[in-house]
């Protein structure tokens, strides 16, 4: 620490310029949201691209507003402009991240999920005030959606390649068929991916969450996955079903009240060889480890939105979305396991596999 007041206009200008960025970051986010909810990224993903009028044709909207959209697109660095043509256009970076929804780098999704905290401001300024934080489905519906779309990417990116092939013996039972409970599902995104590459296994996708079953219920008509895959209304703590070979909980055990309770509830329903793989952010073992970009995302989604989910009970936990491995560890060996390690990771993400 400085003993000195005194302003290093150097150190000054260089903060002011991060904090230039970061509100041009803030104000773009809700552009991408207008974005992706009318088509625009999509509306302008052919070849030469197109002009505002031709865009805003193809989209149905106003001219004068895609017009200013496009150049904060452009401003932003998320398309590009032809000054002699007058167009914008995608490079195939571009198109690839922001076009793809069922891809695995479709990234708008995330800023759906900022849009809930500024809806949200009220709620979660009390929570701040009086510690008694904001249940999930209290929330407005851009989080449910934009975490379904900012997760899934993920997901369709490691989860049949790399985190299911990392439990130990675990694909060739999925393979022959084998009984399988996503608990927090969500949309039910990861539950629909393990049941497309693994048709003879049985599928049950489980969440609290009303809205988001009906979702997922959606979701797996349109993949005419209804006989393999069922969704049912269930806490963590409570699902039904018993002699489970896998039971998988996707980036929301942090967000649990009584995340002991939920991992003593796997453990009673989990076949004795059975696995319990749980996915959780990435982060290091202490907070100076997480001080960097990543974790710049992960502390200020935990501030906004699960810690406030995990102390709108009595009682709550407050893991906090960068909890550590030790921590972990210690709810897992709570809930009755004795087996825990780190099986597989990625940037984002940790990995465990944890056995009875």
């Amino acid at each position: 620490m400085s003993g000195s007041n005194a302003l290093d206009p150097k150190k000054l200008d260089e903060f002011i310029g991060k904090f230039v960025q970061d509100l041009g970051a803030a104000m773009h986010g809700s552009t991408v949201v207008i974005g992706e909810k009318l088509g625009l990224y999509r509306g302008l993903n052919v070849p030469g691209g197109r002009s505002a009028a031709e865009l805003a044709k193809e989209t149905e909207t106003s001219e004068r507003f895609v017009l200013e959209w496009l150049s904060a697109q452009a401003a932003s660095g998320y398309i590009h402009h032809d000054p002699k043509s007058g167009k914008f256009y995608l490079s195939p970076e571009q198109a690839f991240t922001l076009t793809n929804e069922k891809g695995p780098a479709y990234f708008p999704g995330a800023f759906l999920i900022a849009s809930s905290n500024y809806r949200d401001e009220g709620r979660i300024l009390d929570a701040f005030r009086t510690g008694k934080g904001v249940g999930w489905h209290e929330r407005n519906e851009n989080l449910f959606a934009g975490t379904n779309k900012f997760f899934r990417p993920n997901y369709v990116a490691n989860l049949v390649s790399a985190w299911l092939p990392s439990l130990e013996g675990m694909v060739p039972r999925l393979q022959k068929g084998a009984r399988v409970a996503d608990v927090g599902c969500g949309f039910g995104s990861s539950t629909l991916l393990m049941a497309a590459e693994y048709p003879r296994s049985e599928f049950f996708g489980f969440d609290y969450h009303k809205g988001s079953i009906d979702a997922a219920r959606s979701e797996a008509a349109m993949a005419r996955a209804v006989e393999r895959v069922h969704f049912e209304v269930a806490s963590a703590q409570a699902y039904p079903g018993k002699e489970y070979d896998l039971v998988t909980f996707f980036d929301c055990l942090h967000d649990m009240s009584d995340p002991v309770g939920a991992a003593k509830h796997v453990h009673s329903t989990l076949k004795p060889d059975g696995v319990w793989m749980l996915v959780e952010p990435f982060a290091g073992e202490h907070l100076e480890e997480n001080l960097n970009p990543v974790g710049r995302v992960f502390y200020s989604a935990s501030a906004m939105i699960c810690t406030p989910a995990s102390l709108s009970e009595k009682g709550g936990a407050g893991l906090g979305a960068q909890a550590s491995e030790h921590r972990l560890k210690e709810v897992a060996t709570a809930g009755g396991f004795t087996r825990f390690r780190r099986s597989s990771q990625t940037p984002f993400n940790r990995v465990f596999e944890i056995r009875p």
